[in-house]
């Protein structure tokens, strides 16, 4: 039976120096540089770990069918680490701005005429209820946001009706990396006459100081 929903997991491999630079940065002004970049990357693994179990029990479920989007990884690395994981999907990100990035994972997802979902790997207290919230959003409006504090957005999800226009996907011009991000990619939907609805804003962990609701 085909699952529900598409769900693709966006993940940096947690290699020290490789990953999660600004936290590491952050952390270099408290401890030696090797050290700040070996505890971003283990942070970064366990971020990943609880990302990809929450997407494995759904998908164990039958309720969605993720996919690995790998980057920092050659093909057959980050399949290894794909079937580590319990995930039988596994692609590569390539080159490009998040929006060429989701917009290649996303036409890859077109065959299945399904709602899809896209996730990173930084919030740490994503549940099956933040999937589950989102998918029933989808179930009565085009495309749902996930909002970040920082402005960009921890999840974004396409409807059926959606994802079968590539053509209209709010992922043109918008200033990725800036403070804007899921405004204007709201906004782009709204011009573009597709229905809309947010989540909740929540925290991801980018910088030192997005730790602390976490720490105490």
């Amino acid at each position: 039976m085909q699952a529900q929903a598409g769900l693709v997991v966006m993940a940096r491999w947690p290699g020290a120096g490789r990953c999660k630079r600004r936290l590491a940065t952050d952390m270099a002004e408290q401890l030696d540089l090797s050290s700040s970049r070996e505890r971003s990357a283990r942070l970064q693994r366990q971020l990943c770990c609880h990302t990809l179990n929450v997407a494995r029990e759904e998908q164990n479920r039958g309720r969605i069918s993720p996919v690995l989007a790998v980057s920092g990884l050659g093909p057959r690395a980050a399949h290894r680490w794909g079937d580590q994981q319990g995930i039988r999907r596994v692609r590569r990100q390539g080159d490009g701005c998040l929006g060429t990035l989701l917009k290649r994972q996303l036409l890859q997802e077109l065959r299945w005429r399904r709602p899809t979902l896209v996730v990173g790997t930084d919030m740490p207290d994503l549940s099956h209820q933040d999937l589950h919230g989102a998918l029933t959003q989808l179930e009565r409006c085009d495309l749902v946001l996930g909002p970040a504090l920082d402005g960009g957005y921890w999840l974004i999800g396409f409807s059926r009706r959606l994802m079968r226009r590539p053509q209209c996907w709010p992922l043109i011009g918008i200033p990725w990396g800036g403070a804007s991000v899921c405004r204007r990619t709201l906004e782009a939907a709204q011009r573009g006459g597709w229905s809309t609805a947010m989540l909740q804003h929540r925290g991801d962990i980018d910088h030192l100081a997005d730790l602390k609701p976490w720490l105490g």
